[in-house]
């Protein structure tokens, strides 16, 4: 068990190889988005049928979660952005289900660069929806003179609150993806076949679920900061 757990490690955190683990798997996982992509495109039809209405359901989805959280207004521009992290992090979960692969996600390098970007975004879109008064989202509700303390107690709060969204971002999405491949090889090593079925079925729920909070909260950080602050 300890030799298993430095090579999960290992993996997690530092490759070996010339090209890291997760970088491969992160690769493949854009091969097949875009493969994906292409299929749907050269055979659309009216009434979608096989994987155009499988992918269909998963972009009105994420038309839903943009729109009620974002607006008219910014979810059209910011919904391309959101629908590519979610169906890019749900390929790189259920990849880490297939015998032979891991997901990309379960190395905090993978996560990482998914949750830069977001954190740049969302004080990019902020900046463009606001100009210079975006600062008011970090000076709390009352703005004057008498509060300026408070004011610059809720500046320090808020920059160091919009500082950890990219490490909680990506520790909790690692954290899970680590737990659950774990918890494979524990069970396919006690119980090689009954138990690992079942934590297989777990495990599908958990990618999904993990690559919906990731996405989330993606949005709700991007919605924060395009909205009026009060």
């Amino acid at each position: 068990m300890e030799g298993m757990h430095e090579v999960l490690l290992m993996d997690a955190f530092v490759s070996p190889d010339v090209v890291p683990h997760n970088v491969t798997y992160g690769i493949l996982a854009s091969i097949i988005l875009v493969v994906l992509a292409l299929m749907v495109r050269g055979s659309l039809h009216l009434v979608p049928r096989g994987i155009q209405n499988f992918i269909e359901m998963i972009v009105e989805a994420m038309v839903k979660l943009v729109d009620d959280n974002i607006g008219h207004h910014w979810g059209p521009k910011l919904f391309p952005f959101i629908c590519t992290i979610f169906i890019y992090i749900l390929i790189c979960n259920l990849m880490g289900l297939i015998p032979g692969f891991t997901a990309a996600t379960a190395n905090v390098n993978t996560n990482a660069a998914m949750a830069v970007p977001v954190f740049f975004a969302t004080h990019y879109y902020g900046i463009r929806a606001h100009g210079v008064k975006y600062l008011n989202h970090f000076l709390g509700p009352i703005r004057s003179v008498a509060a300026l303390p408070l004011m610059i107690l809720m500046f320090v709060i808020e920059f160091i609150g919009h500082i950890a969204r990219p490490l909680t971002l990506t520790v909790r999405l690692f954290g899970n993806m680590v737990a659950k491949h774990i918890l494979l090889l524990v069970l396919a090593i006690l119980a090689p076949w009954f138990i690992p079925t079942l934590i297989l079925c777990l495990g599908l729920l958990v990618s999904v679920v993990q690559a919906f909070v990731f996405t989330l909260l993606a949005t709700l950080y991007l919605a924060g900061a395009v909205e009026e602050a009060h």
